[in-house]
C-alpha cells in the first residue's frame, strides 16, 4: 500500500491557498448570505484540497484517480457559484 502525502502535491496546496481565499473573501458578505452564498463558496472549496487528501490516503492509483475527479467536481462547482 502506498501512502502519499497530500502536502507534497502542489494542486493540494493550491487549492488549500484557495480556500483560505474563499473564506477570506466571504467574511465580508452580508449576513443574509451566511446560510445561502456563503455556504455553498466555502463548502465546495473546502471540498477541493480535502477530497486531495483522502485521496493520498487511499490505497492504490484508482483510488486517488477517482478522488482526484471527485476534486474536480468541486472546482467546477466553485467556478459556478463565484460566476
Amino acid at each position: 500500500m502506498v501512502v502519499r502525502d497530500f502536502r507534497e502535491l502542489k494542486v493540494w496546496e493550491k487549492g488549500h491557498r484557495l480556500t483560505l481565499a474563499i473564506y477570506d473573501a466571504t467574511g465580508g458578505f452580508p449576513g443574509r448570505e451566511l446560510y445561502g452564498l456563503t455556504a455553498q463558496l466555502r463548502r465546495c472549496s473546502a471540498s477541493i484540497p480535502a477530497n486531495i487528501a483522502e485521496g493520498c490516503g487511499r490505497s492504490g492509483d484508482a483510488e486517488l484517480s477517482r478522488f482526484m475527479l471527485i476534486s474536480m467536481g468541486s472546482a467546477s462547482e466553485l467556478e459556478y457559484h463565484l460566476l
